[in-house]
C-alpha cells in the first residue's frame, strides 16, 4: 500500500504497510472521514513521522490518543497547536520541565521544536472521533504503532523511552532493554501525576544519557 511517510519510515514499514491489517485500518479510516468529523486532519496523520525520520530518533514519548477537541492535535503526542490552550497533561509536563531544569513555561504548546530534534512524538492510536475519547482504537493503529516501536528499537541505538503510565509501560515488551534507556513514571495527567510523575527528573536523565552515549541532549 502506497502511503505517504517520511521516506525513512516508508522503507522501514514496507511490511507493515503491505500487512492486511493495515488495509483495513484504512478503510475504516476513510470511512470514518466520510462520515465523521476526525482529529487530526488527514495531512497531519503521520506528523509525528515528518518531523522526526528515523534516522533522528534520539527520544521517544509515547501518548495513547490524539486530543479530541477542536482544533487541538497535530499529529504529536502531547503537543497542541499554537494558540490553543495546554491541556492539563500537557500543562504539568511543562511543569515537570520546570521542576527539573528550571525551564519556563512556554509560551505555547506545540512541540514541533522537541521532534525536530529527535524527539519523536508517537500516539498508539493516530486518528479519533471528535468529542470521543478511544474511539479509534482497538481498529489496527496498535497493531501498526507497536510495530513502529519495534522498529526503532530494532534500527536505532541508545534511545531514551519516556513511558508514563500504565498504558505505555505495556509497550515495554517491544523495546530492547540492553541497547536502550527505558524510563518510567505515572502519567502526567492530573489524576496521577502527583503520584511520581513530578519529581521523575525524566527530562534531565534523558539528556544524561544522550550525553553520556556521545549524542547532543535536547533543548528542551
Amino acid at each position: 500500500m502506497d502511503v505517504h511517510i517520511e521516506p525513512s519510515w516508508k522503507i522501514a514499514l514496507a511490511e507493515p504497510f503491505q500487512h492486511p491489517s493495515f488495509f483495513s485500518l484504512t478503510q475504516f479510516i476513510k470511512k470514518e472521514f466520510q462520515e465523521h468529523q476526525i482529529f487530526p486532519p488527514g495531512r497531519q496523520i503521520f506528523s509525528a513521522f515528518w518531523q522526526c525520520p528515523l534516522p533522528s530518533v534520539k527520544v521517544v514519548i509515547l501518548g495513547q490518543d490524539p486530543y479530541h477537541g477542536e482544533g487541538q492535535a497535530h499529529g504529536l503526542s502531547f503537543s497542541v497547536i499554537p494558540g490553543v490552550p495546554f491541556p492539563p497533561s500537557l500543562l504539568n509536563i511543562f511543569k515537570e520541565l520546570k521542576n527539573d531544569l528550571g525551564i519556563d513555561m512556554p509560551p505555547q504548546g506545540d512541540l514541533t521544536r522537541w521532534a525536530n530534534q529527535g524527539v519523536f512524538l508517537l500516539n498508539a492510536t493516530l486518528t479519533v472521533r471528535a468529542n470521543q475519547a478511544g474511539s479509534h482504537q482497538h481498529q489496527g493503529w496498535e497493531t501498526f504503532t507497536d510495530e513502529v516501536i519495534r522498529t526503532v528499537s530494532r534500527e536505532r541505538n541508545h534511545v531514551v523511552f519516556l513511558l508514563w503510565g500504565a498504558f505505555a509501560q505495556k509497550k515495554e515488551e517491544l523495546i530492547d532493554s540492553n541497547k536502550h534507556l527505558i524510563l518510567k513514571a505515572p502519567h502526567p495527567s492530573p489524576l496521577s501525576a502527583h503520584r511520581g510523575f513530578f519529581g521523575s527528573g525524566h527530562f534531565s536523565k534523558a539528556n544524561d544519557y544522550l550525553l553520556a552515549t556521545q549524542q547532543s541532549p535536547i533543548d528542551w
